[in-house]
């Protein structure tokens, strides 16, 4: 960063000024909490949580130093719950990402599909990845290709799986044109995030593991379940 564009002396005592206003802000409606999932709680926590990241980015952009705290986002976790107790319906919503690793696979498993079909037009939209992608979408339910995303030339990206609570069930055909635009996630019963973020934060805790050879043992020792139990 130019020295032009760095902040001045007077922005980052600014900026940690806000930081205690929010720490106390923050203990304030802790104390006054109603209960575990607390709006106001969880409010001040987002609020402190930006005044120090803007604190932290201050400070290393004017004086080359960072703070030790370390406040996860409010991107981490789900909001408080204020859904029905009893929900009446719920939605189901679920993202995959992949990579197209292979376009010939996908195109060849596509092309099997379409010589099998009796109704084929014959226009040969397999031959494209995006007609192989339709054709392969519109043959298999989702989950199936998930399982078996190598045999078409997939790879996998980050998936997640949302349970949302709802009053009554939505009208037919009433969501179709925007599925996830009218998503509350104060509604999220719960979440399920796979991604390979974690899988590096796994290799960070093993990388710092003192005895990597005795959390090997333990492994070793594990017996596979039974699939039938």
């Amino acid at each position: 960063m130019s020295d032009a564009a760095q902040p001045t002396a007077a922005e980052v005592r600014a900026a940690a000024e806000a930081v205690k206003t929010a720490l106390d802000r923050h203990l304030a409606a802790v104390e006054r909490r109603s209960g575990e999932d607390d709006p106001d709680v969880y409010e001040a926590f987002n609020q402190l949580a930006a005044a120090a990241e803007a604190y932290d980015e201050l400070l290393y952009d004017r004086y080359d130093e960072v703070t030790p705290f370390e406040i996860p986002g409010a991107d981490d976790s789900l909001p408080p719950y204020t859904g029905p107790e009893e929900p009446n319906a719920l939605s189901v919503l679920i993202r995959r990402d992949y990579a197209v690793a292979q376009p010939q696979r996908l195109r060849a498993q596509a092309q099997r599909i379409e010589a099998a079909d009796e109704e084929s037009t014959g226009e040969g939209i397999s031959g494209t990845v995006h007609g192989a992608l339709g054709i392969l979408f519109g043959e298999f339910e989702p989950d199936e290709i998930a399982s078996r995303h190598k045999e078409f030339g997939l790879e996998e990206g980050d998936s997640t799986l949302w349970v949302v609570a709802a009053d009554e069930p939505a009208e037919p055909g009433e969501w179709l044109e925007a599925p996830f635009e009218q998503i509350d996630p104060q509604r999220a019963v719960c979440r399920f995030d796979v991604s390979a973020v974690f899988d590096d934060d796994l290799d960070a805790d093993e990388d710092d593991d003192p005895h990597p050879d005795l959390a090997a043992d333990a492994d070793d020792d594990l017996e596979p379940l039974d699939a039938d139990r």
